[in-house]
C-alpha cells in the first residue's frame, strides 16, 4: 500500500509511505530555501518525479485547520488529485495533534503509550466557529491505530458573554460524547506562555529555542508571579497580544513588559530578558510535568511519548527524566510540524492495513535524494579538493580545523546529526566564538555535542539513559567536561547531547579516530547552515556556506574527499 502524506502548516513536507516504510520524504524549505516554508507545492512536484508511474493508493493531507479557516487547502486538494492521479484523498483537517501523536507513537517502539502533545497552535475545533484551538492533548495509543483522547486543553481566540454560553453548550456535548477531560478557560496555552518571553526579545513565534538558550542566563526569583493558576490554566490577567514585527503575526507577551520589548538582546541589556525567560522555562516545564503526572496516574502506563513544538525543548525534556526516573520517555525528533506528513500517512496506513508490526525509528537521514557528487564541477578558482582518510580528518579536527560534513541524505528534522553538520573540537576557551563566526548566531545560544555512546557517561550525567541519538535532551556536564571542553558547556553547565554508535557509522568512525588522537571521542556539533537559513541540502548549498563564512573545509565521507577554499 502506497500512501502520499502532505503537511501544510509551517515546516511543510511530503512523504511517500509504502507498506510501513518511508520511501521518500522532502521538506519544502530544502528546495525553496525559505526557512519553515508552509506551501508544499515544490515538494509535491518533486515527489511526483520520484514516483514516476508508480500507483498511489491514497493521499493524506494534514492541516491544523479546515477550509473554513484556511481556504488555501482547496488548492492543495486540487493539486494532489492532479499530481498524484488519485481521487482517494483523506483530509485530516482539524487533526493536528493526532498527526503529531501518530508519528511519535509509531516511531517510539512502544507497544502502548500515553502521548502528550504540546504546541502553540493546533487544530481549530470544527464546530467552534474558530473560537477554540488545541494547545495540549493527552492520548492513549495502541496498535494498530487506537488513539483515545483522555485530556484536551484548548485556547480561546476571543472571549465574551455570547461566546461563553455558546462554548459551554458545545463543550458539555463534547464531554458527553468523548468522555474526556476538557479545558477551554484561557486565551493562551503552555507554548503561548513560553512565547511571551520570545516576543519580548524581538523574535518570531517559532523561535522559542532561542529563548531556551537565553533562559540559562537568568536568575532565580521565588517572588515572581505564578504564570499559571491553581487549576493549571495560564493566568490570563498577566498576558496580552501584540503585533510581532518579526513575522507580522499576533503574539503573546507579558502585559506589564510590553514597553520593554526589544529587537534583540546583547551582552549589555540581556539580564532582564534572561530573568523573565528563566521564569517562563521553569514554570512551563513544571506545568508540562503535571500533564505527564496526570497521564501516568490516569492510565497506569509508564511509556510516555512527547511531541508538538514544545517537545523540542531539550531542557524541559531533561527535567521530565529527572522528575520521573521510572518512566520510559520517547521524545519525537521531528516534533515540530515537519513530521506531520509522516504521522498522517502512518495512521491512515495502520487503519487501512491493520498492520500491528512495531517499527521504531532508527535514524532521521531520509530527507530528499541521495546526492550525486561530481567533484570535477567544483574544482575551480575558488574550490579545490583532495583525497583524505578518516584518521587524517580526525587529526585536522584535533588541531581545531573548522569542518562541515556532507554525507548522504540530509536530516529530516531540525537537528543536525552528522550528515549536514559543522564539527569542531571544543577544547579552546573561545570555541563558541570561533564557531559563531561561521554560524552568525546569537551570542547567548549554546552548542551541542556529539560523543561516542559508550563514553557519554564519562562527560555527562546521563541520568541512567544509555543513548540519546537524536539530540532531544539536555544533560548536566561533569566537572572534567567543564575543564576539557568549554565550547559545549552552556552557562548553566548543561549540554544538548547526541550519543553516537555504529549505526551512524561515518560519524562513529570519525569519533573513534579522534579518540585515538586526543583521548576523547567528542566534538561540538552544530547544523550546517547560516543563521536564518535551512539546513544545506545540496553540495552547492554547502559550498556556498563555506565561501560566505569562516568555514574552512567540507568533508565528504562517501568519497573520502576534503574540499577547501583556495
Amino acid at each position: 500500500m502506497r500512501i502520499v502524506g502532505i503537511s501544510t502548516a509551517h515546516d511543510s513536507s511530503v512523504v511517500v509511505y509504502c507498506d510501513g516504510k518511508i520511501d521518500f520524504f522532502l521538506k519544502e524549505e530544502r528546495i525553496t530555501k525559505r526557512k519553515r516554508d508552509k506551501n508544499p507545492f515544490a515538494a509535491m512536484v518533486e515527489t511526483a518525479k520520484f514516483l514516476g508511474d508508480e500507483k498511489v493508493d491514497a493521499v493524506v493531507i494534514s492541516s491544523p485547520h479546515n477550509t473554513d479557516v484556511d481556504s488555501y487547502l482547496f488548492s492543495i486538494v486540487d493539486a494532489s488529485i492532479k499530481i498524484f492521479k488519485t481521487n482517494n484523498i483523506y483530509k485530516l483537517f482539524n487533526s493536528h495533534h493526532l498527526c503529531h501523536a501518530s508519528l511519535a507513537f509509531y516511531n517510539s517502539g512502544f507497544d502502548n503509550a500515553v502521548v502528550i502533545i504540546m504546541d502553540r497552535n493546533g487544530s481549530n475545533h470544527p464546530s467552534s466557529d474558530a473560537l477554540l484551538f488545541e494547545s495540549e492533548t493527552v492520548f492513549t495509543a495502541e496498535y494498530p491505530s487506537f488513539f483515545r483522547e483522555i485530556k484536551k486543553n484548548y485556547w480561546l481566540s476571543q472571549r465574551s458573554q455570547n461566546t461563553d454560553s455558546f462554548l459551554l453548550e458545545l463543550m458539555t456535548k463534547e464531554k458527553a460524547k468523548h468522555k474526556y477531560e476538557v479545558s477551554y478557560n484561557s486565551l493562551y496555552g503552555i507554548t503561548k506562555v513560553y512565547e511571551t518571553a520570545t516576543t519580548l526579545i524581538g523574535e518570531g513565534i517559532l523561535e522559542n529555542g532561542k529563548t531556551m538558550g537565553l533562559a540559562a542566563y537568568g536568575n532565580k526569583n521565588d517572588n515572581f508571579p505564578n504564570l499559571f493558576l491553581e487549576n493549571g490554566s495560564p493566568n490570563d490577567s498577566l498576558f496580552s497580544y501584540t503585533m510581532n514585527n518579526k513575522d507580522k503575526t499576533l503574539s503573546a507577551i507579558y502585559k506589564d513588559y510590553v514597553y520593554k520589548s526589544v529587537k534583540f538582546v546583547d551582552p549589555n541589556n540581556y539580564q532582564f530578558y534572561a530573568d523573565y525567560a528563566y521564569q517562563v522555562q521553569k514554570q512551563t516545564q513544571e506545568q508540562a510535568s503535571k500533564l505527564i503526572e496526570y497521564a501516568i496516574e490516569k492510565t497506569g502506563i509508564k511509556n510516555v511519548c512527547i511531541s508538538g513544538g514544545y517537545g523540542l525543548n531539550v531542557v524541559a525534556n531533561g527535567y521530565y527524566i529527572s522528575k520521573f526516573p521510572d518512566v520510559n520517555f520517547f521524545f519525537e525528533p521531528l516534533a515540530d510540524d515537519t513530521g506531520n506528513s509522516i504521522g498522517a500517512a502512518m495512521i491512515v496506513y495502520r487503519e487501512l492495513s491493520k498492520d500491528r508490526k512495531i517499527r521504531p525509528l532508527t535514524h532521521t537521514f531520509f530527507n530528499g535524494h541521495e546526492p550525486d557528487i561530481d567533484l570535477l564541477l567544483h574544482d575551480d578558482k575558488e574550490i579545490g579538493y583532495n583525497k583524505i582518510e578518516t584518521k587524517e580528518v580526525a587529526q585536522m579536527l584535533a588541531k581545531n580545523a573548522k569542518i562541515g560534513v556532507f554525507h548522504g541524505k540530509s536530516e529530516a528534522g531540525p537537528r543536525a546529526l552528522g550528515n549536514r553538520s559543522i564539527l569542531f573540537y571544543p577544547n579552546l576557551i573561545d570555541s563558541k566564538e570561533i564557531v559563531n563566526k561561521i554560524k552568525k548566531r546569537e551570542w547567548y545560544r549554546p552548542f551541542a555535542a556529539c560523543v561516542l555512546e559508550e563514553d557519554a557517561s564519562k562527560y555527562f550525567d546521563m541520568m541512567n539513559i544509555s543513548s540519546s541519538p537524536y539530540m532531544t535532551i539536555s544533560f548536566s556536564c561533569l566537572e572534567k567536561t567543564k575543564k576539557l571542553f568549554p565550547g559545549i558547556v552552556h552557562v548553566d553547565e548543561s549540554c544538548r547531547v547526541q550519543t553516537v554508535n555504529e549505526q551512524n557509522f561515518h560519524l562513529y568512525n570519525l569519533l573513534k579516530e579522534l579518540k585515538k588522537v586526543t583521548g576523547h571521542g567528542l566534538l561540538l556539533n552544530t547544523s550546517f547552515n547560516l543563521a536564518g537559513s535551512p539546513l544545506v541540502e545540496t553540495l552547492k548549498d554547502a559550498i556556498d556556506v563555506m565561501l560566505k563564512s569562516d568555514l574552512e573545509y567540507i568533508y565528504i565521507p562517501k568519497n573520502k574527499t576534503m574540499l577547501f577554499k583556495k
